[in-house]
């Protein structure tokens, strides 16, 4: 049965959707239907929806989540609120998908496809530049960021063990400090019918961090789509809304998303009044205490190569950014 590629919408492909993800390599919060969808809604209105599914008679077997602007293709969402792009095609179809796949995009009309924030393991590193390649497209590639993550072992004892002597002294250290501070408590906030007044406690704690960048990051617009975002995430029981409170107070927040044994640490959070108890480090150490106790196997904290990040013991993944342009 030959394959086709047609256009789809997120409400024509959304249960396929669903039901391709778990063969994908890069399955991860990012590629979901419901946070891209959430995106859409929030930011897509300047933008061509170019949601390409590839089909084999009524079974879907591949789907190319981009959007189209100006004669640029690229994927769905920007890399301010998105850290992981690429194409959904599943493991060990790569090469028969993939050329069906780029022979479709070959007759749109563009100039330019900006892929960024590709994972370094993903086959699209691979099988995109040289079917560019083969119809004399110019092909850049280059490194982007980083997204640093743990592999959690299934015990803290057995996580602070893989830790450097220093790291896990210092750590050890600031846990004691902290437990001397008061009446100490960890919160999952995970759905409920005050989850609205939680996702604005988190927001009020990432507008006050000493972080400029974090309250001016925190657009308008950008506050809506994290509300909408962790409603939606919360409603299929995915969203972790980690907080941190020291003396019936709130002082630290993480967003988290749990999904498929790994937990995302997508944003967060702390009042700088008591940035002495380092409240923002040790809150990300819960949370992965709390991954390791319900069982999770890694510990994603995503974009960016903060120093904390490093001190928790993470190993870094490289993104790489994709241009193909006509020549």
């Amino acid at each position: 049965m030959p394959f086709t590629v047609r256009r789809e919408t997120f409400e024509s492909v959304a249960t396929q959707w669903q039901e391709l993800l778990p063969a994908c390599p890069q399955n991860t919060i990012f590629f979901t239907p419901q946070w891209q969808q959430v995106w859409w809604s929030q930011f897509g209105e300047a933008q061509e929806l170019l949601l390409l599914g590839v089909w084999e008679d009524t079974r879907l077997q591949g789907l190319a989540p981009l959007m189209q602007q100006d004669g640029t293709v690229s994927f769905l969402g920007k890399t301010d609120l998105v850290d992981y792009h690429d194409f959904l095609l599943p493991e060990g179809h790569v090469p028969a998908l993939s050329p069906v796949l780029f022979e479709h995009l070959v007759d749109l009309k563009w100039h330019t496809l900006d892929l960024p924030s590709i994972p370094g393991l993903s086959p699209t590193l691979e099988w995109l530049p040289a079917l560019a390649r083969q119809h004399d497209y110019q092909v850049e590639l280059e490194r982007e960021d980083v997204a640093p993550g743990i592999p959690l072992p299934t015990s803290w004892d057995g996580y602070l063990d893989g830790l450097t002597k220093k790291d896990r002294h210092e750590l050890r250290r600031k846990l004691r400090r902290l437990e001397g501070a008061g009446t100490i408590a960890f919160t999952n906030v995970q759905r409920g019918e005050n989850l609205g007044q939680d996702v604005g406690d988190f927001l009020d704690l990432m507008r006050r961090s000493p972080d400029q960048d974090k309250a001016q990051f925190l657009t308008p617009e950008r506050e809506r789509f994290f509300r909408s975002m962790a409603l939606e995430m919360g409603r299929t029981g995915i969203l972790s809304l980690c907080f941190l409170v020291v003396n019936d107070l709130r002082v630290a927040a993480t967003l988290c998303m749990d999904y498929q044994g790994s937990r995302f640490v997508y944003n967060s959070g702390y009042d700088p009044s008591y940035a002495h108890l380092s409240v923002g480090l040790l809150l990300k150490a819960l949370c992965l205490k709390d991954a390791i106790e319900g069982g999770m196997r890694y510990f994603d904290l995503l974009r960016g190569s903060e120093n904390y990040k490093y001190h928790l013991g993470a190993q870094d993944m490289v993104l790489y950014h994709l241009i193909v342009r006509r020549s």
